[in-house]
């Protein structure tokens, strides 16, 4: 029987870093020979794989939508050759990444599992060996097709996850939607889908850069730093308010935001919660935030949003098409009522 072939993208992050006198950095084929030296991952259960190490290799502090658009474009380029795609990434931005390539991503019917470590590979006590084996088994052998993020033993939807432990070897959580999998001495299935055979062709959408604002209310924030945010070129902005979604019912604020919308500006309001959704109708300043314009981002995480917005800024749609869509459940990124 044939073995199956994953395709590892080495994007950079710590996972592959290396000792130096100015502390831990990235090292052109470290990570390859690293990889090399440990017998478990040429097990005979395990998969055959290539790993391709970008260069240069990215810190994922740096990370910007086009090095989404270079990835997607890179997993395009083999989807023919190979069954599934591990790509390798600082754990900072993951969670943007994960997202940002769920979108990009369409008709996808092979596993793509974003992965990474905080303790590079090469040091005693790296979660880089066991997340690296485990994105490699789980993508031959329960090939989700979808993108996904596996950390700590468990496989994420990518588009609901969000660092949550800076310094942890349970970085990750999806606060709003379960597991797709779990990693113990058996391997569970959950909310994940094995893929069945496809004939559609892989489709990349193309994104561009895209001016978008993130604001987090607080008590006494003024109403001239939102105004500030909202100048051009602003496209959109995230609000992250109170609870289910609620913000001050300040006349000047709401003015401002209302205005905005006319201009186009697309305003979506996420909770700053890690669980529950934004429900505008259920309190007076949540009433007044939708009656100015703003539109509810449901239970979507600040990654996906913001990477959803990327995406649907980036094709021929007019405010009010983003805003419909940004309300749509399109890669299972938000749970609809």
């Amino acid at each position: 029987m044939t073995k199956r072939s994953i395709y590892v993208a080495y994007t950079g992050g710590t996972i592959g870093m290396q000792k130096t006198s100015h502390g831990f950095a990235p090292v052109a084929d470290f990570l390859t020979d690293c990889v090399k030296a440990m017998p478990e991952f040429y097990h005979e259960d395990m998969p055959e794989f290539v790993i391709q190490e970008y260069c240069p290799l990215i810190d994922s502090s740096d990370m910007a939508p086009t090095d989404w658009q270079m990835i997607a474009d890179d997993i395009k380029l083999n989807y023919d050759k190979y069954d599934g795609f591990v790509i390798l990434h600082g754990t900072d931005t993951m969670a943007f990444t994960a997202s940002a390539l769920s979108f990009m991503l369409q008709d996808l019917s092979k596993p793509v599992i974003v992965t990474g470590s905080q303790i590079p590979l090469a040091q005693l006590r790296s979660d880089g060996q066991t997340n690296l084996l485990n994105s490699l088994y789980i993508a031959a052998n329960y090939p989700v097709a979808e993108v996904g993020l596996f950390f700590n033993n468990k496989l994420f939807r990518g588009n609901r996850t969000t660092k949550t432990h800076a310094d942890g070897f349970g970085a990750f959580a999806s606060p709003n939607f379960p597991l797709l999998l779990e990693a113990g001495i058996k391997i569970h299935m959950k909310a994940g889908k094995i893929a069945e055979p496809s004939d559609k062709p892989l489709n990349v959408a193309t994104i561009s850069p895209q001016p978008i604002g993130v604001v987090t209310l607080y008590p006494g924030i003024t109403t001239d730093i939102i105004e500030n945010i909202l100048q051009q070129p602003v496209k959109a902005l995230i609000l992250l308010t109170y609870g289910v979604g609620n913000a001050p019912q300040n006349p000047a604020l709401l003015k401002v935001l209302s205005q905005a919308s006319q201009r186009g500006i697309v305003l979506v309001n996420l909770t700053q919660c890690l669980q529950g959704k934004v429900n505008m109708s259920g309190y007076a300043t949540g009433n007044a935030l939708q009656e100015a314009g703003v539109i509810s981002g449901a239970d979507m995480t600040t990654e996906a949003a913001l990477t959803k917005l990327h995406y649907l800024l980036s094709k021929p749609m007019s405010p009010t098409q983003v805003r419909e869509a940004m309300q749509q459940d399109l890669v299972g990124e938000l749970s609809e009522d």
